[in-house]
């Protein structure tokens, strides 16, 4: 992910988050039953349907062979993340900023949860891993330099022949001390994200079990909705 793509995703990520408190400053209790408000609903729960599409089609053979002679599997993961986005705004706006009902609330947590944690997977977890990829990396160019410095001044007959085998010609002349120091900074980095992508790991696990139990809170909150009205029409 380029930094573009990164100032979008916490960009969309914050403004999503901040419409939920956002009933302090606006509620409006008979929205959600409006016709802009079921417009709303509707289209959310439509997505959220659609949303269904990519994980179908990763996990079943058939289904992947067919669907990907017409969208290609980035193109339908794409789809997915920003669908869900547009959804969970969809909902937002639909609920009118009126959290009473247990279902409602129920069902909006585990919809930003679902959201916050296939950012989680789709944006941050890759780029702490490609992070984590290069620290290692310069780590092994620095204890490199480092062994071939240390042996290059206990022994000053090896001197030239060791600073022919540097791995990296920029690093020659830094001192022993300095490399120490770098050393020792990177071990510190990697620690740090290593542990954050342990924080992160559990995200796919969380991610399915939050998305089924938002999906049958949906099921309940639309079948409630389809009940009260044909009631109303009766």
């Amino acid at each position: 992910m380029n930094r573009r793509e990164r100032l979008i995703a916490d960009i969309v990520l914050a403004a999503l988050l901040l419409l939920v408190p956002a009933f302090l400053l606006h509620s409006d209790g008979r929205f959600a039953g409006s016709l802009a408000g079921f417009v709303l609903g509707a289209g959310a729960a439509v997505l959220m349907v659609l949303l269904l599409v990519y994980p179908m089609t990763k996990y079943s053979l058939g289904l992947k062979t067919l669907v990907t002679r017409c969208v290609s599997m980035p193109t339908l993961l794409a789809f997915h993340a920003y669908a869900g986005i547009v959804a969970a705004f969809f909902a937002l706006l639909h609920t009118g900023h009126k959290f009473q009902s247990p279902l409602g609330i129920a069902l909006v947590t585990s919809m930003l949860i679902v959201v916050v944690t296939g950012f989680v997977g789709r944006y941050y977890l890759p780029q702490t891993a490609t992070e984590l990829r290069r620290q290692q990396s310069d780590l092994a160019t620095l204890r490199s330099a480092y062994e071939h410095t240390a042996a290059a001044l206990s022994s000053p007959d090896r001197m030239a022949h060791e600073e022919a085998a540097m791995p990296a010609p920029a690093l020659r002349n830094v001192p022993l001390l300095q490399l120490v120091d770098s050393i020792s900074d990177f071990e510190a980095a990697i620690g740090s994200s290593e542990t954050v992508k342990k924080i992160f790991m559990p995200w796919i696990g969380l991610h399915v079990v939050t998305a089924i139990v938002m999906y049958a809170l949906l099921a309940v909150h639309v079948a409630a909705e389809v009940y009260y009205g044909l009631r109303w029409l009766a």
